[in-house]
This record gives C-alpha cells, structure tokens and sequence, in this order.
C-alpha cells in the first residue's frame, strides 16, 4: 500500500505542476466561476500538452521524447505568463481570495485519485472486455517517436482508429516516468478524478452564478450541489435497480450490474442488441476507450462554452476577437474527433445552438442573427478541422452512412433507463413560467434538449459499421446516450435548486426531497453492487496491471519482460493470430511491438474489409506449421519479421507447430520453459 501510495504521488506531482502552469489562462476564461475554474486546469493543460506534442510530431518537428515534453511544458509556462501580463490578470488577488477553495479542490482530485487507484488496486490486470486494444495502443505510441503510430495488431501499417485520448495516457506516462503496466490503472483512476471534479466545478457554478455573492451559505449551497452533480455524474446508475427490487419480490439477491448497461438485449433477445452504459459502469470494467478518456475534455467544453455565453463573448461583433475566443472551443472540438468521433457532432450542435441563443438575445428573430450564428458555426467546423487535419489524412472512415433502425424499445424499458431524468426535466418544465429566467436556465434547456434528442435518435437511425444484424444499433445507442446521461447528471444539482426555490409551499418541498431520496437511493446503490461484483475487495494486488500474467502464462510472462527490457524501437515480433476479446495478441498488447496480425475482428471494423486479416491468418499458420522452410522465409522477409516468439498460445493454436524448423532461421536469444524467443538471422 505504501508502495503504491507513492507511485500515486509520482503520478499526481507533473499534473499538479501542469495546472500550476495553465492557472493563468483558466482565471481567464473563468472569471465568474465560484473557483475561477481551478478544478479545470490540469485538464486544460494536459489537452494542450497532448496537442502540441501529437500535432508537432505529426509534422515530423519534434520527437515524442521525455526531453520534448519538457521543452514544451518551458514554452507554455512562457505562453502562460505572457498571458498574465497582457490580460492583467491579478494573480495574487485571485490566490488571496480563492486559497481555499483551491486547496479544498486539490484535495478532492487527491482523494479520487486514491480512492479509485485502491479500488483498482483489488483486480488490476489489464485483461479481459477491451484492455489488450487499449494498453496496446499506449505501448504502441511510447515506443513511436512521430505520428501516426504503428498499428501493433497490423505491422506495416499505422493506427486507424480514434488514438488520441490514448495518446494523453502515453504524454502522462512519459512525464510521470513510470512504467504503462502501472499508469494504465493510475489513467483509469485520474479520469475518475477529473470527472468528479470538473463537474463539481461546473455545477456548483451554475448554481453560483444565481446568487453571484460568495456569503457563507451561498458556499454551502454551492459546494453541496456541486458535490451532489458530482457523485450523480461520477456513481450514479439509472432506474435498472429500482426495477430489479420490484420485480424481484424487493430483494436484491442475484442482481447483476451490466444488466443496467444492456437492458434491452435482456428483454428482446440477441435481435436487438442494445447499449446504453454511464460513466462508474466504465470506470468499474476500466477499458481505456475514448468515450471515457474524453468525458473530462466534454466537461471543460460544457464549461468553456457555458463561461463564454454568460460573459457574453458570442456576441462581439469584430470577428478578431470572437475568432480568438472560438479558438479554444474548435480545439476541443478537433481533439473531440480523434478521441471519440461521436462527440464532435454532438457538442458542436451545443454551441451552435448557444450562438444562435446569445445572438437571438441581442438582435431577435431576425436574418442577422441566423446568419451570425450559421457565420460562427462554419468558422467553428473549418478550425476544428484545420486543428485535426495531420489526423484526417492517415484515417479512413470505418463507417459507411446511416440506416433505418429495425427495432424500437418500449415505452416502459426508456422509462426504467431514463426515469429520473425524465422526472427532473418535466418538474423543471412545469414551474419554467413561474421562475424568472437566467442564462444558466437557457444553458440547462438547451442540454436538456439535445439530451432527449440522442435518446430519441437510436429508435430511428443508427450509423452503419460491420455489426449492421444483430448488433445494428448498439454502438449508436452508445455513444449517443452516454451523452445523454452525463449532460442529465450535470444538471441535477441546479434542478434541484431551482425546484426547491420554485416551491413555496414546505409541504411541497419536503415531498419533492423525499421523492427525490427515494429515487437517489437506487441511483447510488448501483456502484455498491458494481465494485464488490468487479472487484471483491478481499485481495488487494497493487497496481501492476501485468501480474495476472506471471499466474497464467508464467514463462510467457517472463519473455514478454524481456522484450520490453531488451528491444528499442518497433520491430516486428510474430506471435499467434486469435479472435477478438481471448488472450491471443498478448505479445503486442503488452509490449507496443507490431506482430504481422492481432485481434481479427478488430483488425476487420478498423479497415473495414476481412480481406487483409483472413489473408495474414493463413499466412501466419504457413510459417508456424508450413513444411516449406524458404515459403516461411519469404513470408517473414515480406512482413519484416525480426523476432518469433513460441509461448503457450502459439502451441495451442498451432498444434503442427515446426519449432525445429523455425529454429533453423535464428537464434534462441530467450528461454524460459517451453517458451522461446528466436531473432532471425538478417
């Protein structure tokens, strides 16, 4: 525990300095929030970081070297110094008055960190669901020095898939010096971090900018409801375990939590394949997938455009200014692409709608104001795309257009996954002409609008890719109502304070609370069920996300170390071919080293075609069960492979495997057991 306590410090100390380091800009385009954005920094420094390193890189201008991080962290503290000076930012002013607050934020990103770094600590392989994709993409990119990176499930070829989100890990990795088998599970436990303490940065702003004056019981009332949208937003679940105690004769006995994940799939059967997952869900199962590396970047963007709309810079008529003050936002957006496709369209239709709100405020339903705002929003779109453009052309599209949906959820199953929203949002509705409306109202609206909308949109349309049968939605359903859910958790903690305030009658307010408890109940009973399911907490095992390993396939293991200890650069190792989510890909998940083909199937939704992966599988099988020695030689010369590695999964897939045959084209550089590593001779 000490141990890792101390690895948890090594982590946290270049984040705390990196938002140190961004404290200037944040004061600048926060100024009206209760913290002046402090929770938000480290996210906003790690964006710009990352940015700068994968956009130089990808013009081949600076390596991806510990040394170039460091060059670059000395340029933005210049930037953010200059920034101070030229805006006047009263820094000393700010630290005076706001300490406290920064000291009680840091506290809290220091206890999530911890708290969800020990519960990770109790299963922390990087095993099984997605994680071999994932860590394999990170050690791809550590071991890169330009961009795009290998694809190490495809020698020869470069990543084709959304790796910038993995990419922040690999940036975070190299400034903490630590090993990816640890920061794989720190990364996990810091969008943990990050999450609950942007939102409660977020929400208790919203909730401030009502009664702007910091009193203190405007304080409490600030901190209670922001914590209150945190834990909502971080650990909440949905109406799943409500509907599991009533149906269950009020008894949670056998209660499985992915249920609440894919409901639908429970009721209809594999014809409908649905998803529709929230955040603890995906920190519980902890895959690095962009919808979660990128839910603290959302919430800076909700932030920024929210900031930006209540100080009113949407509606500077010089286009100098209003493009500076776009620049972040496209940046967001452009990092949004290359992260998780699916929130670029999604956030950029909430600051269209925010543009076209501020400029319908200032100058009515006239042409001016939908021409502004169709003039911003194409502004918006080209810069986005100018900030993501190194990644545009090394990316094909694994999609190919939408489709009409052959399924609908019932009204009643929408309930159970939605109800509470749906409470929150009708009571909101129901008292809007009895509250005197402000900007954060029209904000929260708006959310709530495009929220419905994405809930809505997978009972009519899904996006095609290869799972277009039995899965023809899901990923659809995903990734749009993922969205949904965290924008619904944000608001929560302003509803409740609206409605408090629109309630005259104790009575009403009393009733309202005890509902509201009720329902929170089931909501937040979900991560009890999750973690004890996931995790035990019984055996604590620290963080080394590669000791499953050394259990299950010892002597792999041990030439798997080896690899990462011995070999510099990229060269291609050949291990045995497997399908999707088993054990195979092992070699190349866990070093970054490119075998001649990984996981098929996702081999097969990258390039969209079967045609290379089915080709390279029998080629494989030729050279690890071939008669023909100089047929095998062709192949290894045609994929440039460097090293054979012969371990449990190889016997196992190739059972005619010619081991005194392939030894007879190198050397035996590492044994242990029945595994061996050969390097072939040049």
């Amino acid at each position: 525990m000490v141990q890792n306590l101390l690895l948890i410090i090594s982590w946290w100390l270049p984040l705390f300095l990196l938002g140190l380091i961004f404290l200037p800009l944040i004061f600048f385009f926060f100024p009206k929030f209760f913290d002046r954005g402090y929770a938000l920094a480290k996210i906003l420094g790690i964006l710009i970081l990352s940015y700068l390193t994968w956009f130089l890189g990808s013009l081949k201008i600076l390596p991806f070297e510990e040394k170039s991080l460091y060059f670059l962290c000395l340029f933005l503290i210049i930037i953010n110094f200059l920034f101070l000076k030229i805006f006047k930012i009263n820094f000393k002013k700010i630290l005076k008055e706001k300490w406290r607050l920064f000291v009680l934020e840091e506290v809290l990103f220091l206890a999530c960190l911890s708290f969800w770094s020990w519960v990770r600590g109790f299963q922390p392989g990087i095993h099984g669901l997605e994680k071999f994709m994932d860590f394999g993409f990170v050690n791809s990119i550590l071991k890169t020095q330009f961009f795009p990176p290998a694809d190490m499930w495809l020698s020869g070829q470069t990543i084709n898939y959304y790796y910038f989100g993995h990419l922040v890990s690999a940036v975070l990795t190299k400034l903490s010096g630590l090993s990816s088998t640890m920061t794989y599970n720190l990364m996990i436990a810091t969008l943990f971090a990050f999450t609950f303490g942007a939102t409660f940065s977020l929400a208790g702003s919203l909730v401030f900018t009502l009664t702007p004056r910091l009193s203190k019981k405007t304080l409490k009332r600030v901190l209670g409801l922001g914590f209150l949208a945190a834990f909502f937003l971080t650990l909440g679940g949905n109406f799943h375990s409500l509907y599991w105690f009533l149906t269950h004769q009020f008894s949670f006995v056998g209660y499985w939590y992915p249920d609440a994940t894919r409901f639908i799939v429970e009721q209809f059967g594999a014809a409908d394949n649905t998803i529709h997952e929230f955040p603890i869900y995906s920190f519980v199962v902890a895959d690095l997938h962009g919808h979660l590396i990128n839910l603290p970047f959302v919430l800076l963007f909700l932030a920024l455009i929210f900031s930006l709309f209540i100080n009113k810079k949407f509606l500077i008529n010089k286009w100098q200014p209003m493009l500076g003050y776009l620049i972040l936002p496209a940046l967001l957006l452009g990092t949004f692409y290359m992260t998780n496709a699916w929130d670029f369209p999604i956030y950029f239709l909430i600051i269209c709608l925010i543009i076209l709100l501020a400029n319908y405020q200032k100058e009515g339903l006239t042409l001016q104001t939908f021409l502004k705002t169709l003039t911003w929003s194409v502004g918006l779109l080209v810069l986005a795309f100018v900030f993501s453009l190194p990644f545009h052309l090394h990316f094909r599209s694994i999609t190919s257009g939408l489709g009409l949906t052959d399924f609908r959820s019932p009204p009643w199953m929408l309930l159970v996954l939605w109800g509470f929203p749906l409470l929150m949002t009708l009571v909101f509705l129901s008292f809007l002409k009895k509250l005197k409306l402000v900007q954060a109202d029209f904000f929260i609206l708006i959310l709530l609008f495009v929220s419905w909308f994405l809930i809505i949109v997978p009972e009519f349309f899904y996006l095609k890719d290869i799972y277009i049968h039995s899965y023809q939605r899901a990923n659809t359903m995903f990734k749009l109502t993922y969205q949904s859910f965290v924008m619904f958790c944000l608001t929560t903690g302003y509803l409740v304070f609206r409605l408090l305030n629109a309630l005259k009658k104790q009575t009403l307010k009393s009733l309202f609370i005890l509902i509201f408890l009720f329902f929170s109940f089931f909501i937040f009973i979900y991560p009890y069920f999750a973690i004890r399911s996931y995790y035990g907490l019984k055996d604590y095992q620290g963080l080394d996300g590669l000791k499953y390993l050394q259990t299950l396939y010892p002597d792999d293991y041990q030439g798997i170390l080896w690899l990462k200890e011995n070999l510099t650069g990229q060269p291609v190792v050949l291990e045995a071919v497997g399908e999707s989510y088993t054990d195979f890909g092992r070699v190349s998940a866990n070093t970054g080293l490119p075998t001649i083909l990984g996981w098929r199937v996702h081999e097969w939704l990258w390039r969209g075609s079967f045609d290379e992966a089915g080709k390279r599988t029998e080629e494989v099988k030729t050279i690890y069960e071939g008669e023909d020695l100089t047929q095998a030689q062709e192949l290894l010369k045609k994929y440039q492979v460097e090293f054979i590695f012969l371990g449990t999964l190889e016997r196992q897939a190739y059972p005619e495997l010619k081991e005194n045959q392939l030894t007879k084209l190198g050397k035996v550089v590492f044994q242990s057991g029945p595994t061996k590593i050969l390097q072939l001779n040049p």
